[in-house]
């Protein structure tokens, strides 16, 4: 006990407390607006629940991998080698190498389950089927139990990734703790609300699923070497939404002033 009281007595240990709860925030919305497009699929009556049991699930297991985070960062060491390499470079190197580890892995996992789950929810919400009933029954297919499984499949190649960057920013496994259930809190607190809206908003539902698409390719070229900074890719999401947002605005100006007549 004595040593949190003096450890969180440095300022330095909450500056990095600090910067690690805005990053963990951040890459949470990615598997926030996973967990409201999946729920959503859900009957009415169980989406609270899968979104609380799934989050709740996922903190135990961010946890779990925070526990054993000597492990974890083992897993950045090369396990498959190809073999394959380009001409010589400027320097008489090669100009790629294709060695992968555990973590490239899992991230090419993710990446392409993302990008099947996105295209394939973008299909059925562009081209739906005639038959509205049938198309109704498709869509409820969805077990409670295959959406917990899925929110923790891909809550894992977050986790992953994001225990991996929070070791490069600070040594201190309490700080670590502190910043993933704090997320995780924001996470819980932020899903229904996340997901009422994305269900109100139809176009809404394409962007985002535009922006899981967008994060599966990014989560496999980075599995692939390819490392894509994280600040292009939410200012892209955050332009995006803005553009939405201005967009359901003058929607509702629209609706507004036709309910009154066109005055």
């Amino acid at each position: 006990m004595d040593g949190l009281i003096s450890l969180f007595g440095d300022p330095a240990i909450w500056a990095a407390l600090t910067a690690l709860v805005v990053m963990e925030v951040v890459l949470g919305i990615d598997n926030l607006i996973f967990i409201s497009i999946l729920t959503n699929k859900l009957p009415e009556s169980q989406r609270t629940k899968a979104r609380r049991v799934g989050i709740g699930l996922a903190l135990f297991m961010r946890l779990a991998l925070l526990s054993a985070i000597s492990w974890l960062v083992g897993l950045t060491a090369p396990v498959i080698d190809l073999g394959i390499q380009g001409s010589p470079g400027a320097h008489g190197e090669p100009t790629f190498e294709t060695q992968f580890s555990w973590r490239d892995l899992i991230l090419i996992a993710g990446g392409l389950f993302l990008v099947w789950k996105a295209t394939k929810e973008i299909h059925h919400n562009a081209d739906p089927r005639p038959n509205d009933d049938v198309f109704d029954v498709v869509r409820k297919t969805l077990s409670f139990s295959g959406a917990i499984v899925q929110i923790l499949l891909l809550d894992l190649v977050f986790s992953v990734d994001s225990i991996l960057t929070a070791v490069g920013m600070t040594e201190h496994l309490p700080v670590m703790i502190v910043a993933v259930v704090f997320a995780v809190l924001v996470m819980l607190f932020a899903a229904d609300p996340m997901a009422n809206f994305i269900n109100r908003n139809p176009t809404v539902v394409m962007l985002a699923l535009g922006f899981l698409l967008m994060i599966g390719a990014v989560l496999i070229a980075d599995g692939f070497g390819a490392h894509v900074p994280k600040g292009y890719i939410y200012t892209a999401m955050a332009f995006s939404a803005a553009v939405e947002a201005l967009n359901i605005w003058s929607r509702k100006r629209r609706e507004a002033l036709t309910g009154d007549g066109g005055k």
